[in-house]
């Protein structure tokens, strides 16, 4: 064993993919810590490493099948074990890897602590010649369990997992098969977790989920987003509170004026259009059209002008030819968003559209990205100039890399802002006046506004 000094075992976890998935690494690592396990440092030897995985394309899980041999190359005498959405969807091509000790679906994720604390009792932990396997059908589990909070000890905006689990099935997604039907964190529960946060010190939460307008649907009473939002305001005295990605169609315009008339929510919202045309739209199974979230982001920027409107875009989808793609080009032109999420296209077996014909070649695919990322790039210029001047509330994170000291933070508007200031800053809410806009800084590659407190 590879304990650390005081005899206590160590494992390390390796997280791909989205904030939840972050998130249940660090609550399967705060399980751990709590049952004596010692975490390793990054790129430090440990007895146990967990590979949190990710399938959301056939890229991200070649990926994964990377990771899993790279881990066991560097470390062929560690305990192996391989959880998440890959594990949950395509056990049997993990099982195909030599060194792999166990694979753990989804809904073996919150009692994986024991299985190991057994495994270790009775000394086989990592001794299986072949894996055990613990995957059971996703849409047989039931309510979302509570959990101790976890907290990443490098991160500022810890996120709270409200909401897991997909009902839409895109035909591009594979999402709703690994992570199941949605489940909701009962209300009362979000707000003792957030009770819990605040006096740690922290002073921004991320409401996080899979498909977070679903949120409190399957509850019963039956609530919504806006509803925890509200209840959220008025029992918990977080000083922000900011919504991660949210479906256009779930965006009411009740929420539109919550998120206008409360300085505590961040005036930023991410929502995913995927493709601006309605061909194309109906052919994914998205549930509106280019027009319906043109009247959204214009209702939002029409009530809230420095709102930060951020949107995914899915470049490549089968049949997509070069006026589909002109016309997403042209309604992102034309709309007031202030930054894109762009991915390339990759066919993912189990869903219905890695069956469709007309794929589009990568190399177009490629080009596609490439302009819409430029256009992206200018978005977010001109929305970062528009804010010059202003002040504007920003979280302190920590000093940016070879910019002289300079220290990072987030606005409310999902602005990076580089000011001076000491150490004793970071994590504290403080208002700054932006001023230049600058590309590129140091080791930093992104677009940010300088400021002054």
């Amino acid at each position: 064993m590879k304990a650390d000094p005081t005899g206590k075992p160590c494992f390390a976890v390796f997280t791909l993919g989205c904030k939840v998935n972050q998130y249940e690494s660090e609550a399967l690592a705060l399980d751990l810590k709590n049952r004596g396990w010692v975490r390793a440092e990054p790129g430090g030897e440990a007895d146990l490493f967990i590979i949190n995985t990710c399938t959301v394309t056939g890229k991200a899980a070649m990926q994964v099948r990377q990771l899993i041999r790279k881990t066991i190359r560097m470390n062929p005498e560690a305990c192996i074990v391989v959880t998440g959405c890959y594990a949950q969807t395509e056990p049997e091509e993990i099982q195909k890897i030599t060194g792999v000790h166990y694979v753990i679906g989804q809904a073996g994720k919150d009692t994986l602590a024991d299985l190991l604390d057994a495994e270790t009792r009775n000394r086989t932990l990592g001794t299986r010649k072949d894996p055990l396997v613990r995957v059971r059908d996703i849409k047989k589990t039931g309510k979302m369990l509570s959990r101790d909070f976890p907290v990443a000890e490098s991160r500022t905006r810890p996120a709270v997992k409200v909401q897991d689990g997909c009902n839409a099935f895109c035909t591009y997604c594979i999402v709703p098969y690994a992570r199941g039907r949605s489940r909701s964190l009962p209300v009362s529960e979000v707000i003792d977790q957030v009770n819990r946060i605040h006096p740690m010190g922290f002073k921004e939460i991320v409401i996080t989920g899979i498909h977070l307008g679903l949120f409190g649907k399957d509850l019963a009473p039956r609530t919504d987003l806006q509803s925890l939002l509200e209840q959220v305001l008025d029992s918990t005295s977080i000083p922000r509170i900011r919504l991660s990605s949210i479906e256009p169609d779930e965006v009411s315009e009740p929420m539109i004026a919550l998120v206008k008339n409360n300085p505590r929510l961040c005036r930023h919202f991410h929502l995913p259009l995927q493709s601006g045309d309605n061909t194309i739209l109906k052919r994914m199974g998205r549930p509106y059209t280019r027009e319906d979230f043109e009247t959204l982001v214009r209702k939002i920027h029409g009530q809230i002008p420095d709102a930060g409107i951020g949107a995914d875009v899915l470049v490549g989808f089968p049949g997509e030819t070069l006026d589909h793609f002109q016309n997403t080009l042209d309604l992102i032109e034309a709309l007031p968003l202030t930054y894109l999420h762009v991915f390339p296209y990759s066919p993912r077996k189990g869903t219905l559209a890695a069956g469709f014909a007309d794929r589009v070649s990568p190399g177009e695919i490629k080009q596609r990205c490439e302009r819409l990322r430029a256009l992206g790039n200018l978005k977010k210029e001109s929305f970062y100039q528009s804010l010059v001047g202003k002040k504007v509330s920003v979280l302190m994170e920590e000093k940016s890399p070879g910019t002289k000291g300079l220290l990072k933070g987030w606005s409310s508007q999902y602005v990076p802002v580089l000011t001076e200031g000491g150490d004793h800053l970071k994590n504290t809410l403080v208002s700054v006046t932006l001023g230049e806009v600058v590309k590129g800084l140091g080791k930093e590659p992104r677009i940010f506004c300088m400021g002054t407190l």
